[in-house]
């Protein structure tokens, strides 16, 4: 009997802590905070009346720049690996961010995309380059603009207006992700971009519960 019992345990042991950590994992994931508050853009300019802001949206937010005709394929990339997936939901949002100098050309960059995604669901934001500079700036990641207000890396931010991201023992804090890496989208952001949804619908779930 007891040998039995020893084995019975050291069977059952492994499976249970498995199920518990297992368990864990899926109830209690949450996408790390590692900008507590960055800058909103409630005053930047739009193509309509509406006024684009980060709060009570999860937002993707992109600084494409001025020169539009380069960056067709990063924003190819990005529509397709993770965009849309996520169009259907009401309180997500894709935010791009330009200078005004890129407004005459913003119509004919969103027409070129209208037979392949739904580029109607995008939001643009357009100010001077001095204040899109302070927007990305309050976002302390380690990367920068180029001259033309650009950077290939994408962000996430939550409904509170904190930047999301990974900080991983191995590969650190990844603060935004490469527009222009398939692998990256496919694998790490879409991962993400998952993981803070379930955070949100598990938090509703909470509330109506309540």
């Amino acid at each position: 009997m007891k040998k039995f019992l020893v084995l019975g345990i050291l069977f059952a042991l492994p499976i249970t802590a498995y199920l518990f950590f297992a368990s864990g994992k899926n109830n209690f994931a949450r996408l790390p905070v590692l900008t507590e508050k960055v800058k909103d853009i409630k005053d930047f300019n739009t193509s309509t009346d509406s006024i684009i802001s980060f709060e009570d949206r999860i937002s993707v937010v992109a600084f494409f720049g001025s020169d539009l005709d380069n960056i067709k394929g990063n924003t190819f990339n990005l529509d397709q690996k993770i965009l849309e997936k996520y169009y259907s939901f009401n309180d997500f949002q894709f935010v791009i961010i330009l200078p005004n100098s890129a407004r005459n050309e913003t119509q004919a960059f969103v027409e070129d995309f209208k037979k392949i995604s739904e580029s109607s669901k995008w939001k643009i934001a357009y100010s001077s380059p001095e204040k899109i500079q302070e927007v990305f700036e309050s976002f302390e990641t380690p990367y920068e603009l180029d001259e033309n207000n650009y950077t290939p890396y994408v962000f996430i931010v939550d409904k509170e207006a904190k930047l999301r991201g990974r900080d991983d023992e191995k590969e650190g804090k990844l603060y935004g992700y490469d527009s222009g890496d398939v692998a990256e989208l496919s694998n790490k952001m879409n991962d993400d971009v998952k993981v803070i949804l379930a955070e949100y619908r598990l938090a509703l779930k909470r509330n109506k519960k309540d």
